[in-house]
């Protein structure tokens, strides 16, 4: 497979408190070469006040602990390096398990997680709650790394049956894409070098594995979405009759001359230019943001959809969803909410909690109808006008929503539609 040099990977970490999710990072960052002198200089000299002999690589992650500590409220940090193969970000989420929904807002866009397990546990809860929430949002790539083997004596035993308890877990969520390396993040085996101390393990070191992953077809949709953001009517010389349609297409590609809907009125027209950064285009694709302007003269506002006329969305009012609650209240009943769908927003109930998660064995509970943080359940969502949906695991983009507290606009929950 060839890869594309200029190709983002995003990915998150997720692992319990202490799994070395830190010091994984910083060992990343550190052995390829990914951070600045001035950084550098940073981390040695805090290092060095804290009496450490050497670098402590969980510096190059901790430096928002500050900010935590004054009171500020950071959820995900965001990190970025480079290697000559590909770019990538990393989002990097608290390990606690009240901080789980954080895992939905860091790994809601990801091409990969990387889930850590502490060697000398094994398979905990959290790394149950860590792979369920992975599958629901349908993380192509799942790269399980054990870390701490210097623990276990780098014992080839205790990785093979991490392996196989994961394995077991996992075939209940339908996680396909598995890859399973042992790893010392403080002492650097198989991280970015071959480990010397695990001659037994035949594949290849973390970064590698980064590296070469094929993400070509991750976000891959036939579906042409383009929700409308905004209406540009510029009123200067040129433009006087110009009416434009601005915003990010969310999924599949379009071009000039394609036959669109205008949903939620249904009415049909023909793509007449595309506009891009750079001037007019004739075709443009996912996540590109562009202006693109009509035949004829539709009315058309923000929150409108327009799609390929052959493969429209179907509005709906009423659905189910798989609903993570975010938080610290639980849910009260009936109360309405504002509800986003890319660019639409309308106001919303849950109108009825259909079943709660077990994450541990996976089992539904039916009889349990409160929603707390942490919560992932099946409800049906009403609202109070049709939203242009597709199901989460065909389309990411216009399959996912989030319901936001009217009274403190804090957001409360993020669901993916089924």
């Amino acid at each position: 497979m060839q890869i594309n040099h200029n190709q983002l990977l995003r990915f998150t970490t997720a692992g319990s408190v202490d799994d070395g999710k830190s010091t994984l990072i910083g060992r990343l960052l550190y052995d390829s070469k990914s951070i600045f002198e001035d950084q550098m200089a940073a981390i040695e000299n805090s290092s060095k006040k804290k009496g450490h002999n050497g670098i402590d690589l969980a510096l190059f992650t901790d430096g928002l602990r500050d900010e935590r500590e004054q009171g500020i409220t950071i959820d995900v940090a965001y990190r970025y390096f480079t290697t000559p193969k590909r770019k990538f970000i990393i989002a990097d989420t608290p390990g606690h398990i009240q901080y789980t929904r954080n895992m939905v807002t860091g790994a809601s866009t990801a091409n990969a997680a990387i889930i850590l397990i502490d060697a000398r546990h094994g398979v905990i809860e959290q790394t149950r709650r860590h792979t369920y929430i992975a599958s629901l949002l349908k993380i192509p790539h799942l790269i399980i790394c054990v870390n701490k083997m210097d623990l276990v004596d780098y014992d080839k035993t205790t990785f093979n049956n991490i392996v196989d308890q994961f394995k077991d877990f996992s075939t209940q969520t339908g996680s396909s894409d598995l890859h399973f390396i042992p790893i010392s993040a403080l002492l650097g085996d198989n991280v970015v070098n071959d480990s010397k101390n695990m001659p037994w393990y035949t594949g290849k070191p973390l970064l590698h594995t980064l590296e070469t992953l094929d993400i070509s077809k991750d976000d891959e949709q036939e579906e042409a979405r383009f929700p409308v953001q905004t209406v540009l009517r510029p009123q200067r010389e040129g433009f006087i009759d110009y009416r434009g349609y601005a915003g990010r297409i969310a999924s599949g590609t379009l071009r000039v001359g394609d036959l669109i809907t205008v949903l939620p009125s249904g009415l049909s027209s023909t793509i007449e230019s595309i506009t891009g950064p750079g001037g007019e285009i004739e075709e443009a694709f996912a996540p590109m943001s562009i202006a693109l302007t009509l035949k004829d003269d539709i009315d058309i506002s923000r929150g409108d959809m327009i799609v390929r006329t052959a493969n429209p969305p179907e509005p709906s009012q009423d659905f189910e969803v798989m609903l993570c609650w975010l938080h610290n209240d639980a849910a009260k009943p009936r109360t309405k909410y504002t509800i986003k769908h890319t660019s639409n927003d309308q106001k919303a109930m849950i109108k009825e909690v259909l079943y709660k998660i077990n994450i541990n064995n996976l089992e539904k509970k039916e009889n349990d109808h409160s929603l707390q943080m942490n919560d992932i359940s099946r409800v049906r969502i009403k609202t109070t006008r049709p939203l242009m949906v597709d199901p989460y695991e065909r389309n990411r983009s216009t399959g996912s929503i989030i319901l936001i507290d009217d009274a403190t606009n804090e957001t409360v929950a993020a669901g993916m539609i089924v």
